[in-house]
């Protein structure tokens, strides 16, 4: 194969990814067959007996039968949520993390999806729940989940995030040492199987005075949440399947809203009630919680949208580079609330510099997003960056200047540029710049 030069396309060592891919370098971690398997091919070498006895244990006997739930293998059992403790503003929450720097490509699996539960999970009998649409309509209805699946249904990948994902490098004067578990783990990403709810709401028949929804669950605490007609009415489905499996009971079973883009937080869980109105509730989470705090000191509620953000996942915090220099994938995931994702770039000289990321397919809007970039390194201190750009023209920003529209106090909603350092012995850290 002939080899091409590598360009370098920013400062610090990233590197054109086809030139990479061209130069055969992307190759050079293979291996070779090695001796044993070199001799055997030849007459008079290695006998078949002295090859079998080289087998690993597994390639002896026969393997142990398949179960019928699949579980990971035993040897990835490091792979798990992460319990964030709580706060005396939390105490009553279960907040589980997704291990995001363990996932490539963009669907994260159901068992470690995120979930944050106010009020714990109730054991809720399928053939009891009811899903009640009711106020300003023309035929209040009641449907069971016999009754919801005969409906049609769609299918779509999305995002799915809480709105205080990353709230310590919102408010933490000084960066924490966290991996991307734990600074960004309330994010994960799945295929999504419901009923659009502009379908039953048809069926009820929408009085002109309709502006907002209250959908509450079926929780202990009665969680609800009030979001505008429109939203419902354009791409909200009654989601009844995740990854292609009925949804989990810390995921809402056995229905439950789901609201693309928007905050994870009106996504409700076990939902039984969909009251249609002209104003909204102001329910406790949307008065107090879910808020955002300006920097004047003003309230901004209904801050619905998940703004653009992206995160480095490879290398990322508390992560330990193998080799001192050398070549490494940069890689994470870019998303955003208003659509798909346009541009990502990615610097590797605290900002100096920045150059264009491999975005990989599918681009899908209102979902995670694949991105990537061949990295050089020189075995010297270094800062990675990324910055994603959706299509609605919305950049991430810095976190100084996501910090200066809003409190100190301030952590709903936070999308900061990420930043990791890495020092000449390979060790990965959360960093500000």
């Amino acid at each position: 194969m002939k080899k091409t030069s590598v360009k370098a396309v920013a400062g610090n060592g990233l590197l054109d990814r086809r030139s990479f891919l061209m130069s055969g370098i992307a190759l050079s971690a293979s291996c070779s067959l090695g001796p044993l398997a070199a001799s055997a091919s030849k007459p008079g070498g290695v006998s078949s007996q002295s090859i079998s006895e080289s087998f690993p244990e597994w390639m002896k006997v026969p393997g142990h039968a398949a179960t019928e739930y699949g579980q990971p293998s035993a040897h990835e059992s490091q792979v798990r949520r992460h319990l964030q403790k709580s706060a005396p503003e939390t105490s009553i929450f279960s907040i589980w993390h997704t291990p995001i720097e363990n996932q490539r490509g963009i669907i994260t699996p159901s068992g470690l999806h995120f979930t944050v539960n106010h009020n714990g999970i109730p054991d809720i009998a399928p053939q009891r729940h009811v899903l009640m649409i009711h106020g300003l309509v023309e035929r209040p209805l009641k449907f069971d989940v016999d009754s919801l699946m005969l409906y049609p249904m769609v299918s779509n990948i999305h995002f799915l995030e809480c709105a205080g994902n990353t709230a310590s490098n919102a408010v933490s004067l000084t960066s924490l040492d966290q991996s991307a578990q734990e600074l960004f783990g309330q994010i994960s990403g799945s295929e999504w199987t419901g009923i659009p709810l502009k379908h039953l709401f048809k069926e009820a028949g929408i009085k002109a005075s309709a502006k907002w929804v209250i959908a509450e669950g079926a929780d202990g605490g009665s969680h609800s949440r009030s979001i505008p007609l429109d939203k419902l009415l354009d791409d909200a489905i009654i989601a009844l399947y995740q990854n292609g499996e009925r949804i989990r009971p810390s995921q809402g079973y056995p229905m439950r809203l789901f609201v693309p883009g928007w905050e994870g937080n009106l996504n409700i869980k076990w939902l039984h009630r969909l009251e249609v109105t002209d104003q909204p509730a102001y329910t406790k989470d949307e008065s107090g919680l879910y808020s955002d705090i300006l920097e004047d000191g003003k309230i901004q509620r209904f801050s619905f949208h998940m703004d653009v953000k992206s995160l480095i996942t490879h290398p990322s915090g508390r992560q330990l580079l193998p080799e001192k220099r050398g070549f490494y994938e940069i890689s994470g995931l870019a998303w955003s609330g208003y659509g798909k994702i346009k541009l990502v770039e990615v610097s590797a000289d605290g900002g100096k510099t920045w150059a264009r990321a491999h975005i990989e397919s599918p681009i899908l809007p209102k979902s995670l997003t694949r991105f990537s970039m061949p990295w050089r390194w020189n075995g010297t201190d270094a800062i990675l960056l990324s910055r994603a750009t959706d299509e609605a023209g919305r950049v991430q920003p810095t976190r100084d200047q996501w910090r200066a529209q809003h409190a100190s106090y301030s952590f709903n909603h936070y999308n900061g540029i990420q930043a990791w350092h890495i020092s000449s012995s390979g060790v990965v850290e959360n960093c500000y710049v």
